[in-house]
Formats: C-alpha cells, sequence, structure tokens
C-alpha cells in the first residue's frame, strides 16, 4: 500500500438504470477496498405498453415519474446516474491504430475513421471511443472501438435523467453494459470460463438478442423478435384478460390452476425452439458448431421448466443469469424478491458497475 492510496478519492455513489420497453430497473453498487462488491440497492418499476417502442420515448412525461417512483421505491440517495441506449440506434467499430498516439492524435484519428462507417455529419452525432487493447492482427498496433449515435438519441436519456432529478454522468450500450456484467458471471465458470464460448441470450418482452462471446471478444450479435410480450398475449387469448390484467397477474404470479399446463409449457416450448433457431444462425454465420453454456437473462428466464428446455434442444448446458451471484447482499435489499427478478437485472448491473471504471 502507498501513502497515495491511502488517501486516494473513492468512487462518488452511481445508480444504474436500465429502460426497457416493459420496465425500468435500477442497481446500485458499492464496494471495500478489497474490491469485492456489495448490492445495495435495486428495484424495477414497470412502464406502461408504448411508452418507450424501438428504443423511442413516445411518452416522456409518463417515463419521467416512473424514473421519480422507482428512485424512491429504491430508497437511494445517489444522484449521479448511468443509462444506456440500444444497439439499434447506435453504431459500433472496431479500428485499428497505431499505439504510443497522444490522446489528442487519437481523437483525430478517430473522428477521420469515422467519417467512413457513420451515414451523418460528425456535427450530429455523439461519438466516443475506447482503447479494447493490443491488436490480435496487427503487431504493434491497437484495437479502438468506436461507438456513435445521433445527439437526439443521447440527448432524449439525458433529459429523462435531468427530469427526474438525477445527473447523467454516463450513456453506455446496452449490449456493452450487458457484456461487463456477465463478465463476472463468466469467470466463475469452470477454469475461469477461459476459451468457452459463450452463448448469451436476453429475453426481452419483444426482442430477444443473442450475443455469442468468448475470451471478452464479441465472436456474433443477433435479435429476434420474440419475447415475453408472447407469453402475455397467450394468457390474454386462454383467459379473456385485458392486455394490463395479463401483465400484472404475470409479475404478481397470480394466474389460473392450469396456467402450467395450457399456457406456460407451450410458451416455454416455443422459446426454447427460438433459443435453437438462434444458435443455428450462428453456427452458419461464423466457424463456430457448438457452444460451452447457454446463459438466460431477462424477465422470462427464470421459467419453470426454461433451462431444462433449452438443453433438450441445443443439446447445450443451461444456466439463468445472477449478476449479482458473488456479491454481498446488502441490509436495503429483499434476498427473496432480488433472487426471483435477478435474471432481469443485467444490464442494470453493468451500468452501475461503471460506477468504477470511470
Amino acid at each position: 500500500m502507498t501513502i497515495a492510496s491511502m488517501f486516494s478519492r473513492r468512487p462518488a455513489p452511481m445508480i444504474g438504470i436500465d429502460i426497457s420497453p416493459s420496465s425500468a430497473k435500477l442497481v446500485e453498487l458499492s464496494n471495500d477496498r478489497s474490491s469485492t462488491l456489495t448490492l445495495d440497492r435495486c428495484a424495477i418499476e414497470p412502464l406502461g405498453r408504448g411508452w418507450i417502442n424501438d428504443g423511442n420515448i413516445e411518452k416522456f412525461d409518463e417515463v419521467v415519474d416512473a424514473l421519480r417512483r422507482l428512485v424512491t421505491k429504491s430508497g437511494t440517495k445517489a444522484k449521479q446516474v448511468a443509462m444506456a441506449l440500444p444497439a439499434s440506434v447506435v453504431i459500433s467499430k472496431r479500428i485499428i491504430l497505431p499505439s504510443g498516439l497522444s490522446e489528442r492524435e487519437m481523437e483525430l484519428q478517430v473522428e477521420s475513421e469515422a467519417n467512413q462507417y457513420i451515414p451523418f455529419s460528425l456535427d450530429e452525432v455523439s461519438l466516443d471511443f475506447c482503447v479494447a487493447g493490443p491488436s490480435a492482427t496487427s503487431a504493434g498496433d491497437i484495437d479502438v472501438v468506436i461507438a456513435a449515435s445521433r445527439k437526439e438519441k443521447v440527448e432524449d436519456r439525458q433529459g429523462l435523467a435531468e427530469s427526474a432529478g438525477l445527473t447523467p454522468v454516463v450513456i453506455d450500450v446496452e449490449s456493452y453494459a450487458s457484456r461487463l456484467a456477465a463478465g463476472r458471471i463468466i469467470e466463475r465458470l469452470p477454469g475461469g470460463g477461459e476459451d468457452a464460448v459463450i452463448a448469451l441470450f436476453e429475453v426481452g418482452a419483444t426482442t430477444s438478442t443473442l450475443q455469442a462471446l468468448r475470451n471478452d471478444e464479441l465472436l456474433y450479435e443477433r435479435d429476434q423478435i420474440f419475447g415475453g410480450a408472447q407469453l402475455t398475449q397467450m394468457l390474454v387469448r386462454q383467459y379473456g384478460f385485458t392486455l394490463e390484467e395479463a401483465e400484472a397477474k404475470k409479475r404478481a404470479g397470480e394466474l389460473p390452476d392450469d396456467f402450467g399446463a395450457v399456457v406456460l409449457r407451450p410458451y416455454v416450448e416455443s422459446l426454447a425452439q427460438e433459443i435453437e433457431r438462434a444458435l443455428k444462425f450462428f453456427f452458419t454465420s461464423t466457424p463456430h458448431h457448438k457452444v460451452d453454456y447457454v446463459l438466460l437473462a431477462g424477465g422470462t428466464a427464470g421459467l419453470l421448466g426454461l433451462t431444462e428446455a433449452v438443453t433438450k434442444h441445443t443439446t447445450f448446458p443451461c444456466h439463468v443469469v445472477n449478476p449479482f451471484e458473488g456479491m454481498e447482499i446488502g441490509r436495503a435489499v429483499r434476498e427473496k424478491k432480488m433472487l426471483r427478478e435477478a435474471p432481469s437485472y443485467l444490464t442494470a448491473c453493468g451500468l452501475a458497475m461503471r460506477r468504477f471504471l470511470r
């Protein structure tokens, strides 16, 4: 330990808020001097249908009110927040640059390269980059990841945070944040997950995303139009509920006695088939022909029988993601409720982890 480390400033408290079409999720983390993470707070607030559509905020005031309720529900006192944009509104590109450039030289090079890939004037976009590490294909050079989005998309997220009384300090990409949180889980796999090919599925309300990963490298990414909304629609058709009633009963677990046999089982089978189909696209689009693990996240990931159905259809071991695995659990967290909802918090957890990477 050096004298400087004894007096170093700890990162200011910062919450991660993930906004999806169906809900907003909040996570607050802290760590001790040994870098052990503690889950201090987590909360979920449902959003109305159509408030968020294809990443666009259609009902700004309603979403702001929901964020205020979310913050109050969580009990956090933190004001700084990390939020994220969906990958569909972000252009990402990995480029190779010479090592040893100054920060200003790198900025100029990135802007020059970005002009080739971004179909807008640079005045119209928010642009950022990070050094990913030494290039695997060009000795002595470095890999740099560029991310750019239209300024209005970034300003929409900033406006939400500020209108809810928060201070936005990080605007990330949802898929980047989920990979950051998943990295902790992968490290806990046998052999630290080294060289393992991981299929990370996030099942959202209307869209499910597959990210295939190996050693922190993204091998493949694909969205499919299938998610938890299909289960809601099956409830509506089977029992005559309104969409709002079906969502409420699904969240509360107040479902008819025959729900498991006539609704849940067929839905789980359909979802497992969609996951199998997504993996086949991965195998036909890349040199890979198998994965070592399938990891499931999202609000429907913990459905009874889903991991078994996925293993049956794909032949690969399947696990539900708990992004808080291995963390200390704070006194303000209702542990049983958190464990039920944990797969929903993957992206929010990754955003909260950004507190320690700034």
